[in-house]
């Protein structure tokens, strides 16, 4: 089992791994929609397990951090995201052009 570090280019991470063999490069996509799902997730995890944090041991923590994440690929769905371009440029063009409610 080895060490994996998500990165989204290659540049100084490349050096660790020739120093570390035990270190694993996972790429993600350039872009950063991948992260959206992962701080959803964490912030459930906050809500949901470490909230209030009144643990008595690490062990505790973490026996109550994998029954959760056991737990929660019994009731996790994809997440369906409903706003389209079409909203993007509706929402952008309201932006740049507000209606002039004292008129």
């Amino acid at each position: 089992m080895g060490i994996r570090k998500i990165i989204e280019r290659v540049g100084p991470e490349r050096r660790g791994q020739v120093k570390h063999p035990n270190l694993v490069l996972v790429h993600g996509p350039i872009h950063a929609s991948w992260l959206n799902q992962i701080e959803i997730y964490f912030s459930i995890l906050q809500r949901k397990v470490l909230t209030p944090n009144d643990f008595s041991s690490l062990q505790e923590l973490a026996q109550r951090l994998l029954a959760f994440g056991r737990h929660y690929q019994t009731i996790a769905k994809p997440f369906e995201w409903r706003f389209t371009r079409k909203d993007l440029t509706a929402l952008l063009r309201k932006l740049h052009h507000p209606v002039d409610k004292a008129a």
